[in-house]
């Protein structure tokens, strides 16, 4: 008789978090500010109930002006962040000059909406560009593209709707951005269990983006004395 095949994901010796898709399910926040925007992530990775990094950059370049804030499934949306980049840099070749937030956001459009049935991958673009200065377009799951002065996604962001709603002014300083953004998912982290470890910071500007990380025990305090 044939040795018979067991099937690892039916395998009840398996803990079922091996087998579990990598999820950076997440809490990522954009805001404009006058001057650029300030993007910002956690860092938490799971598979299933299993947390798989503790330190992942959901930050990602596209080009020296544009980055994109990921969540839903990490090998979706690493792939589709270097599908982008790949094409914008043919369009820099293209152009002799940098392309536009909005040229990236409508590729990220494009791959969300025509593989919206294989990719699990929720969106936030953002840059600056001498057209329209500091940008953000927020590409959720499914392939809509929206611009908004600010944005949240991710499994933390539905904590948080309320602070966003309350606190978010228009034509906000670096500093009050900066704040508000990590006040914002420092909130997430503490709500979402599936949002977590530090908080990743991007500040994109015409001269480029200055990246900077908020440790754990250096987040704010809420609820405390």
């Amino acid at each position: 008789m044939a040795a018979s095949v067991v099937n690892a994901y039916s395998d009840p010796c398996i803990p079922e978090w091996m087998n579990a898709q990598h999820s950076t399910g997440t809490s990522i926040m954009a805001c404009e500010f006058n001057g650029g925007v300030v993007i910002g992530a956690d860092s938490r990775t799971t598979t299933g109930a299993y947390i798989a990094n503790r330190v992942t950059d959901k930050l990602t370049r596209i080009t020296d002006h544009i980055y994109c804030c990921r969540s839903g499934s990490a090998a979706d949306t690493q792939a589709i962040a270097d599908i982008v980049t790949y094409h914008l840099n043919f369009h820099k070749m293209e152009l002799g000059e940098p392309p536009l937030v909005h040229t990236a956001a409508a590729i990220f459009r494009e791959l969300c909406y025509n593989y919206r049935d294989s990719l699990v991958a929720g969106i936030l673009v953002a840059g600056w560009d001498k057209k329209n200065g500091g940008q953000i377009y927020s590409v959720p799951i499914g392939g809509m593209v929206q611009r908004q002065q600010v944005s949240i996604g991710g499994s933390g962001s539905t904590y948080v709707y309320g602070y966003v709603d309350a606190n978010f002014k228009p034509n906000m300083t670096k500093e009050e951005a900066i704040k508000f953004v990590t006040n914002t998912l420092t909130l997430a982290i503490l709500r979402d269990g599936s949002s977590g470890g530090v908080v990743r910071l991007g500040v994109i500007t015409e001269a480029g983006v200055e990246r900077s990380v908020i440790l754990g025990d250096q987040l704010p305090k809420f609820y405390e004395g």
